[in-house]
């Protein structure tokens, strides 16, 4: 993908009530719901994802979705037209999986391009109970955004729960200029 300009914007909230064309799902290998952003959209989004994600078990992911990857599901009841599940990688003190988390944010966008998606809003993947450090999250999630967006997608949001989370996007925002 040819890097273009892109608008990166922030905001602080619930990413389950953004009006966006696809909403990036922090899930699970199992693809079948759990906690954190996982549930939240599951829980909001209704019944309708989670089908979706068992056909698709049933389908091409038997084994789940692996680390790195996306795949997109109707988004239910959410206002947006679809979710693209992605997979990040547990934090590593002794091995680097920076790349695999990049590549969660990159192949989201890649399936946001094939499906026309204009607006996507992220979470701050892997960075909750997968344990990645904020700062590198949110600088590994700017840079690979900027770079990697498709000409489609004219806004990149990413959704913060708190406000250490925020504090942090900007401050890599900031610093990819």
């Amino acid at each position: 993908m040819t890097p273009v300009t892109v608008t990166l914007t922030l905001v602080r909230g619930d990413i389950t009530l953004q009006s966006v064309d696809a909403i990036v799902n922090a899930a699970n290998s199992s693809l079948l719901g759990g906690g954190g952003v996982d549930g939240a959209i599951h829980r909001r989004g209704g019944p309708e994802i989670l089908r979706a994600c068992r056909a698709l078990r049933a389908s091409h992911y038997g084994r789940g979705l692996a680390t790195g990857r996306a795949v997109a599901t109707t988004a239910g009841l959410l206002d947006a037209r679809w979710v693209i599940h992605t997979v990040g990688p547990v934090h590593s003190a002794t091995e680097d999986r920076s790349d695999l988390l990049a590549s969660c944010y990159r192949e989201s966008l890649r399936v946001a391009g094939e499906l026309g998606a204009r607006t996507v809003a992220f979470p701050a993947v892997s960075t909750g109970i997968y344990g990645w450090p904020m700062d590198d999250g949110a600088r590994i999630a700017v840079r690979t955004a900027r770079a990697s967006a498709p000409r489609s997608v004219t806004e990149v949001r990413f959704v913060l729960f708190d406000d250490d989370a925020y504090v942090r996007f900007q401050a890599a925002l900031a610093a990819e200029g």
